[in-house]
C-alpha cells in the first residue's frame, strides 16, 4: 500500500508522513506535477528533501513533468527511491531509464488511461515497476476507471510470460470497493489518497489494513 500524500494536509506534511509510517504504509507515494504535462502544480525536490529524514519508508515518486530528463538527478538527490515517468514526457524512453538507473534508483513507467501498452512492451525487462493510472492524472479524488483493468491483466500476463520481476502499481480512485478487483487483475501495489486519509474519520491504520486485506 502506497498512500498518496496528495490527499494529506499540506500544512503539516511532515507529521502526516510520520503518521503514515506508524500506520503501516509500505511506500509513500509522492505526485509531482508541473502544470504543463498535467493541469496541476504540486511539489518539487526541496519538499521531498525536507521529508526524507522523517521516515525510512520507500519514496515512490511519480513524475508528471515534461521534459522529464533534466529533473531526474534533482529528485534522486532529494531522496526518491523509485522514480516513475511517462513515456510521452521524453523523446527517448531508454535514455530516461538509463538516467534513473545511473542514479541507483528503481525505475517506473506510467501509463495514462488512454496510453497504449506498446509504449512499454520493449522496456519491461529494463524497469522495476509499471504504474497504471486509473484516472486522468492531474488531480486527486477522481473516480476509478474500470476499463483499465483489462490493460492491467494484459501487462501482468506479459510480465509473467517473460518471467520478469516487475511490480504493477495502480493509482486513481482506489477504494474499499474496487481494491480486490485491481489485485485480481494483477496489481500488487495500490496507491490511495482520499480513501486512506478520509475514510473511517481519517483512521490511517484501519484504512491501510482494509485496502491490504480486502
Amino acid at each position: 500500500i502506497s498512500p498518496s500524500i496528495l490527499s494529506a494536509d499540506f500544512s503539516k506534511l511532515g507529521s502526516e508522513v510520520v503518521s503514515l509510517e506508524k500506520a503501516g504504509a509500505d511506500y509513500i507515494h509522492i505526485d509531482v506535477m508541473d502544470g504543463h504535462f498535467v493541469p496541476n502544480l504540486t511539489i518539487g525536490p526541496e519538499v521531498i528533501k525536507k521529508l526524507r529524514p522523517l521516515t525510512g519508508k520507500t519514496f515512490d515518486v511519480h513524475l508528471m513533468i515534461s521534459p522529464v530528463d533534466r529533473f531526474i538527478k534533482d529528485f534522486a538527490d532529494a531522496g526518491a527511491d523509485i522514480i516513475t515517468f511517462h513515456p510521452e514526457a521524453t523523446s527517448d524512453v531508454s535514455k530516461t531509464i538509463k538516467l534513473i538507473k545511473d542514479q541507483n534508483k528503481k525505475v517506473g513507467i506510467s501509463l495514462k488511461p488512454k496510453s497504449e501498452i506498446n509504449l512499454i512492451i520493449d522496456h519491461l525487462s529494463e524497469i522495476d515497476l509499471v504504474l497504471i493510472m486509473s484516472v486522468e492524472p492531474g488531480f486527486g479524488g477522481q473516480k476509478f476507471m474500470p476499463e483499465v483493468l483489462e490493460k492491467t491483466k494484459a501487462i501482468r500476463e506479459l510480465i509473467n510470460k517473460k518471467n520478469l520481476k516487475v511490480d504493477i502499481e495502480i493509482d486513481g480512485g482506489i477504494n474499499f470497493e474496487n481494491c480486490s478487483k485491481v489485485k485480481n487483475a494483477g496489481a500488487n501495489i495500490l496507491v490511495s489518497g482520499s480513501t486512506v486519509f478520509k475514510e473511517n474519520k481519517g483512521d490511517l491504520k484501519k484504512n491501510i489494513e482494509i485496502l491490504r486485506n480486502n
